[in-house]
């Protein structure tokens, strides 16, 4: 996993330890919005994907009173994604660039029809991949 998160971090500029909780946030998000099958099997496929998802899943957004209230008033989905990873410091473009190289990574081990299945059930998602 560590060889993982140094090429996402270096991708995207930010630190290691920002880019293994963004990238945990991000599969965990993936994880509660795409598809069940295609997202089980895509997360599975990557090295300690798994294991990134249990440790990071669900922070922010889902949680909570406030996570509630997001979800009430639209903030959830990808905007509440945006939102949580803003909270962890990343801009937009790094957001893109963490979202592109996180998508990447995921084809390769995963191939693409899996990940155009979990892209295409994701509303909003496929403007930043």
């Amino acid at each position: 996993m560590n060889e993982l998160v140094t090429r996402i971090a270096d991708k995207v500029g930010i630190a290691p330890d920002v880019a293994e909780k963004s990238l945990g946030m991000m599969l965990g998000f993936l994880q509660r919005e795409a598809d069940d099958g295609p997202v089980a099997k895509m997360i599975e496929s990557i090295p300690g994907a798994t294991d990134l998802v249990a440790r990071f899943n669900g922070e922010g957004a889902s949680k909570g009173l406030l996570g509630g209230l997001m979800s009430a008033i639209g903030g959830g989905g990808i905007m509440g994604l945006g939102q949580q990873l803003m909270a962890e410091g990343l801009g937009m473009g790094e957001i893109t660039a963490l979202a592109r190289e996180t998508i990447a990574v995921a084809r390769e081990y995963a191939g693409d029809e899996v990940v155009d299945n979990v892209v295409g059930s994701v509303p909003g998602l496929s403007q930043f991949v």
